[in-house]
C-alpha cells in the first residue's frame, strides 16, 4: 500500500506538468484547430534558456526563470506573427500550418542542440528544501511546489478563459473566426495572446521538470510532445478541463507502469490506455460529438 500510495503521489506530480503543457496545446488547438508540434520544443527552449541565464545572472534563479518565461513566450509569438499569420493572410490550407509547426520545432531543437550540446546537462534544484513523511509516504517539497504551480496556474488560466473578455474573444474566435472579426475581435492578437501563454506555460513546465529530475536534454522536448498530444487526445481536444485531466491521467498511468511493470514500458502502457479510451469514446473523456451539417 505504501508503494501505490508514492507511486501516486509521483504520478499525479510529474502529470501534472504534462497538464501545464497540454493546456496550452489544446489552447492553440481550440482557437485555430491547428496541431501545434513546436509546443514540446518551446518547453525545452524554456528550460535550456533558464539553464543559461542561471549562470548569466550571477546564479540568480529567479531572474533567470523570469527571463526565460519572456523570452519563451516571445519565441512563442514570433512563431505566430512570422510564419503561420502569413498563412492565414494567405488562406492556406490547414495542414501547412501543421508542417510549419513540425518545421519550426526542428529548427529550435537544432538550434539547442548546437548551442549546448547533446550531453544531459545537471539541473539546478531551487526547492530542495527537504521532505514531508505522511505515514510511509514520502513528499518532498518540489513536489508540493509544483503541485500547486500547476494548480494555481490552471485556476487562472481557467478563470482567464471563461471569466475574462479576452477569454470570451478566444472562444469566440474558436467558434467562427469570421463572425469573430465582424464583430470587431482583433483575431490575430488573440491568436498571438494564445500563442504566448502555451510559451509561457511549457517554459514553466520544462523548468518544474528540470528541478523534479535535475537534468535536462535535447529529447525532453520530443517526449513531452508525445505525452502533451497524449493528454489532449484522452482528454478531449480543444476542452481545457479534458486537458488538466488527461495530463494527470497520462502521468499516473505511465508511473505505475514504470513501478509495477517496467519503466521502459512506461511510454507504451499509456499510449495503449488511450487507444482504448479512444475506441470507447473517440472524442475524449470530455470531448462532444461534432455534428458537420451539409
Amino acid at each position: 500500500m505504501r508503494v501505490f500510495f508514492q507511486q501516486l503521489i509521483n504520478g499525479i506530480t510529474i502529470g501534472s506538468t504534462y497538464a501545464l503543457v497540454s493546456i496550452g496545446f489544446t489552447m492553440v488547438f481550440g482557437v485555430l484547430e491547428l496541431t501545434n508540434f513546436a509546443n514540446g520544443s518551446l518547453y525545452m527552449l524554456g528550460a535550456y534558456l533558464s539553464l543559461m541565464l542561471y549562470s548569466a545572472t550571477g546564479m540568480n534563479a529567479f531572474l533567470a526563470f523570469f527571463i526565460s518565461i519572456i523570452l519563451t513566450g516571445g519565441v512563442g509569438y514570433l512563431l505566430d506573427r512570422l510564419a503561420l499569420r502569413r498563412l492565414r493572410n494567405k488562406k492556406a490550407p490547414k495542414l501547412t500550418g501543421l508542417i510549419t509547426t513540425l518545421g519550426m520545432s526542428m529548427i529550435i531543437d537544432n538550434t539547442i542542440m548546437l548551442a549546448f550540446g547533446s550531453e544531459t546537462k545537471p539541473f539546478p534544484n531551487h526547492f530542495d528544501f527537504g521532505r514531508i513523511e505522511i505515514g510511509s509516504v514520502v513528499i518532498s517539497w518540489v513536489q508540493i511546489i509544483i503541485l500547486a504551480t500547476a494548480l494555481t496556474l490552471m485556476l487562472i488560466l481557467s478563470f482567464v478563459v471563461y471569466k475574462t473578455k479576452i477569454g470570451k474573444a478566444m472562444r469566440c474566435t474558436s467558434q467562427n473566426a469570421e463572425a469573430a472579426r465582424l464583430m470587431g475581435i482583433s483575431v490575430n492578437r488573440v491568436i498571438a495572446f494564445t500563442f504566448i501563454i502555451s510559451g509561457v506555460l511549457a517554459c514553466i513546465s520544462g523548468n518544474l521538470v528540470g528541478m523534479y529530475y535535475q537534468t535536462v536534454d535535447i529529447t525532453m522536448g520530443a517526449s513531452i510532445g508525445m505525452k502533451t498530444f497524449a493528454s489532449a487526445i484522452l482528454g478531449g481536444v480543444g476542452v481545457l478541463p479534458g486537458a488538466m485531466v488527461g495530463g494527470l491521467v497520462v502521468g499516473v498511468i505511465e508511473t505505475f507502469a514504470a513501478g509495477y511493470i517496467s519503466s521502459g514500458y512506461r511510454d507504451a502502457i499509456s499510449f495503449v490506455v488511450l487507444i482504448l479510451v479512444l475506441l470507447i469514446k473517440p472524442s475524449g473523456l470530455f470531448g462532444s460529438k461534432q455534428i458537420n451539417k451539409v
